[in-house]
Order: C-alpha cells, then structure tokens, then sequence
C-alpha cells in the first residue's frame, strides 16, 4: 500500500496548506507534532504560552489551526485560550488542546472558552490527524460558503440597486410627461422631491421615519400630478383664470391620479406607493378643512401630503406658470406665512421657515 493511499483525506483530496502552529515547551512533543502534520500543513512552533500568543496575533490570517499544550511555564494553555477568546479569534481559528492534563475540569473550561478538542497525550498519529484535519476542512468549508454568500449579496444588491433606479427613471419619466403637456419643465417634479426630502431630512418633520421611508416618500411626491393625464389640455394650459365647472374638472385630478396609480400592478409592488396614493389624492387638502376632494381637516391629512402641499404652492409661487409670473421670494413667503395662498400646519409652517434659505437655493440656477 502506498504512502498515498494511507493519507486520511486521499490523493485526491488533500487539504490546502496553511500554517499549523504548534505551542509546546517540550521539544519531542513538538516534533512529534512536525512529523505528523508536516505532509499537509506548513509548520511553526513555539516555547511556551506567552510566545504562542504573540505568533496567533501576527500570524492569524494564515493560520490554519493551533496546537496547545496545557502545562507550559509562565501562560499556560488555559490563559492563551482565555486570551484569544477575549479577541473572538476562537471562531475564527480553530484551536486543539494537546495535553497530558485532561482532567474533567480542564476539559470543561475549554470548551466553555470554545476550543474545538481536547486530545490526550501520548497522541496516536492518524487519530489526530484525522479529528485535526476534519475540523480545519470543516472551518475552510464554512468560510469558502461565507464568502459565496457574501459574493451572492453583493450581487443582489447591485441589481436591486438598478431595478430602484430603473423604477425610479420610469416615475420621474412619467412625472416628466404630465408636467410637459402642461408646459412646464420636468425641474417642478425634481424640485418637489428634493423639497419634501429637505423638510423630512433638515428639520423635526421626519422623526420617526427611517430614510427608506423618507426616500419612499421623496419619490413618491414627483407624482403628486399624475392625475393630470386626464384634464383636457384646454384647461390645463388656460392661460386666464379657470371657470368654476373648468375648475371642477381641473380638481378631479386628485382623484384620477390614485385611480392611475391603482391601475399600475407593478407600481402597487413598491414601497413608494401608499404614499403616492396618498399624495396624489390629498395634495389639495387644507389645514382647516376647505381644501378637496375629501375636505380633510387637520391631522386627518398625512404629514407627506401636508408637505408636498406646501412644497408644491412654494414652487409655483416661485416660478412662472402659463397663467402666472413668478413672484419676489419675498412675496412668496409672505403669502405662505399669511396664508394667502392656502392654509398649512403651524408646525410645517415653522420647519418650512427654518430651511427656506437652503430651499430657495434651489432657485438660483434658474434662468
């Protein structure tokens, strides 16, 4: 029978080489070990506890697995494990008590601290080959499965990553689209995002969310809008002042905008879509009550309905319109703040006043 064939692992199976660190103050003991593990492993060794400790810290990313003896002078094998259970290097390397002290106690502590053997001396060769190497093979296989999964959820996060976007992109583009048939420019729907993520991330409004929810909502607020698909471009683009049955009409979008959103399975499968119901539906509710279609009143309105309320009339105070100039900053928080262009919480209002100058900035690259 050949030297092969008596291997425990087999010609075909051999083990990676890694180091095998052997800490013993007995010389034989430790070529001893040499000799049974050297075929396999690299090899190092060293005298006593204190300098075994020393080579785990330097060496512990290539080694495969620590030998130790109990009895040593100075640290013995109990105070290395205590020590390397303290730096969690336990579930990392595996370590194997080599003693002629196998008490029952000495067991005990050492596999409460998490040493993976405990094999009496005088050792038998292919015994401890073999509970040796079965437990490296063991901790080898388990970490080549972590960096699989590692490598996996990378992955998944790269493409959920590019399926956020792409849903993203075909929100903004439909946002886009109702704001061009209206004449306006896709910046309105852009602004109102990073309006509503401003108020919710820069002030007290968004305790309580978490930034999922604070960009679910964010995205949501670009398609406040939407139900203007439906408003007959002759009142969406009248340039006067709306008749009262125009208006009717022009009011109608709420509702036809969370009627558009229900229709949309796969939208109704992100995060982003109770809001955007919402939203859509209740971006004209008013503080005290007067606002449509549900006439909701107070805290009945949702906080990111309120605030794109407002994020909505502060932009289109602030830009021209089809029927309308754009006002002097000054004018257009004077007629938020004085309720002149609707009715808003005291509190949005307060927040509101607290990033308006980061809020206006917004404004400054436009021609």
């Amino acid at each position: 029978m050949s030297a092969e064939e008596t291997r425990p692992f087999g010609p075909q199976a051999l083990p990676e080489r890694g180091t095998m660190l052997i800490v013993d103050d007995d010389a034989i003991n430790c070529a001893i070990l040499e000799n049974i593990f050297a075929p396999y492993y690299n090899t190092d060794t060293a005298p006593d506890g204190r300098a075994g400790l020393e080579a785990v810290l330097e060496k512990q990313d290539s080694l495969c697995a620590v030998l130790l003896d109990v009895i040593m002078p100075g640290m013995d094998g109990i105070q290395v494990l205590h020590a390397l259970a303290e730096r969690g290097l336990l579930a990392k390397i595996p370590v194997f008590l080599i003693t002629a002290e196998a008490s029952g106690s000495v067991m005990k502590e050492a596999y409460a601290l998490g040493v993976m053997d405990v094999i009496s001396k005088p050792v038998i060769p292919y015994v401890v080959l073999r509970r040796v190497q079965s437990v490296v093979e063991l901790f080898r296989a388990r970490e080549r499965l972590s960096n699989v999964v590692e490598l996996q959820q990378a992955d998944l996060l790269a493409q959920a990553k590019k399926i956020i976007e792409l849903n993203k992109g075909m929100i903004e583009a439909l946002a886009a689209a109702i704001e061009f048939r209206s004449e306006e420019s896709g910046e309105h729907v852009r602004r109102i995002h990073d309006i509503t993520r401003t108020l919710l991330l820069a002030t007290p409004l968004g305790e309580g969310l978490s930034r999922i929810e604070i960009e679910q909502i964010a995205l949501a607020s670009i398609m406040h809008d939407v139900g203007k698909i439906a408003v007959p471009d002759a009142i969406l683009n009248k340039p006067g002042r709306l008749t009262a049955e125009e208006f009717e009409v022009m009011k109608g979008h709420t509702v036809q905008g969370a009627r558009l959103l229900e229709q949309i399975p796969q939208l109704r499968e992100n995060g982003a879509y109770p809001y955007a119901w919402d939203i859509a539906r209740h971006h004209h509710e008013r503080w005290d009550g007067r606002g449509y279609p549900d006439g909701l009143k107070g805290d009945e309105i949702t906080l990111w309905a309120q605030i794109v309320s407002l994020a909505d009339v502060y932009d289109a105070l602030s830009c021209k319109r089809v029927y309308k100039d754009a006002f002097p900053r000054e004018k257009v928080n004077e007629m938020i703040r004085t309720g002149a262009c609707g009715c808003f919480n005291p509190r949005l209002l307060a927040c509101f006043f607290q990033v308006e100058d980061q809020l206006h900035r917004m404004y400054d690259k436009e021609d």
